[in-house]
């Protein structure tokens, strides 16, 4: 299992996967998704936005913690050995649209 810190911006016009954002988990990677805050809907989009961004299973990744909070810890099973580099990719580099 690895772990993912991630930063939600819901309610965006587009859904976008990069960025980096220094919160209380440390240096966290931004998902912009067009669900609002409202039910679980943004959490849910989050999943989606950030397992197709990173080649995964939507399955694979599971919330951890945050679900009433912008700042959230994704747990991915199984991950793959060069998970680090694409999360940085996505989190230092230009991001996904």
């Amino acid at each position: 299992m690895r772990t993912i810190a991630v930063r939600v911006k819901p309610g965006s016009s587009r859904t976008r996967v990069g960025g980096r954002y220094e919160g209380p988990f440390g240096a966290a990677l931004v998902v912009a998704v067009n669900a609002p805050p409202v039910d679980g809907r943004a959490t849910a989009a989050v999943l989606r936005a950030l397992a197709d961004a990173l080649g995964l299973r939507p399955a694979a990744l599971r919330l951890r913690s945050g679900a009433a909070s912008r700042d959230k810890l994704v747990e991915v099973s199984a991950p793959p050995d060069d998970l680090d580099a694409r999360v940085d990719r996505l989190r230092d580099g230009d991001g996904r649209t």
